[in-house]
């Protein structure tokens, strides 16, 4: 065989690549066979009545019979079968036509093969624990304007909140409950009146819109009585008027 088919016998050896011709019916009907049939040349069907099928063997041909396959892991051997059948496919293709007579093609297909094995029973890699992003220190650009100081004066703390969150020194607080029970006035109401008033202050944006609405005009500078209008006549229209 190692004249037939070197690079063959060199993948799977002498006596697994002459079963595979003779099952296949020779060289050239091995190398036009796909890879997924040459796994299965030499596979029996098993007649698994009455037995469950959850851990049935998948089906392997003449190619569990390789010193690859062997020792492999039996984790590993159905991904090993599949490499070792597309290979071996390969290899004898190169075989059938004559391509590579000393084998060195088969040769270098095994340590492929082998290489890849190894690759599949290394441990992951252990993930690295990802460093924060560097801070960015420069002030960030905010929006400006009269709906963002709306949205301010909407959400900023009252007058009447930050009496309600001060005490006073050596004055009793008044509370919503009697003895001091219930929420806290606090400052409300020490002024001696014992009400809780609170001036309401305009707002800055209404007091400025208020300011501009008095600046604007809509007529003339000057004051005008009822009784005047605005409509001014031609001397045309004035003549046609007259007639």
């Amino acid at each position: 065989m190692g004249y037939i088919a070197p690079n063959l016998s060199a993948i799977v050896g002498s006596a697994v690549a002459a079963k595979l011709m003779g099952t296949a019916g020779g060289l050239s009907a091995l190398a036009k066979m796909p890879a997924c049939n040459v796994q299965l040349l030499g596979a029996k069907k098993k007649n698994l009545a009455g037995f469950s099928t959850a851990t049935s063997q998948f089906r392997v041909g003449y190619l569990e019979q390789t010193e690859i396959f062997q020792t492999t892991p039996p984790a590993l051997k159905s991904r090993a079968c599949r490499v070792l059948a597309s290979k071996s496919t390969l290899a004898a293709r190169i075989d059938s036509t004559r391509g590579d007579p000393s084998g060195n093609a088969g040769r270098l297909f095994k340590d492929d093969i082998l290489k890849k094995i190894e690759k599949w029973q290394e441990p992951p890699p252990a993930k690295q624990p990802k460093p924060l992003p560097v801070p960015d220190s420069e002030p960030k650009k905010k929006r400006g304007g009269r709906r963002l100081r709306k949205m301010k004066e909407s959400y900023a703390i009252t007058d009447m909140r930050k009496l309600a969150n001060r005490m006073q020194f050596g004055a009793p607080e008044e509370s919503s409950l009697i003895d001091g029970l219930g929420e806290g006035y606090g400052m409300l109401g020490q002024a001696g009146s014992g009400k809780l008033r609170m001036s309401v202050g305009q707002s800055k944006l209404a007091a400025k819109v208020a300011k501009k609405f008095k600046e604007k005009s809509y007529g003339s500078s000057g004051a005008t009585s009822g009784l005047t209008s605005s409509l001014a006549f031609t001397p045309v229209q004035v003549s046609y008027f007259v007639l």
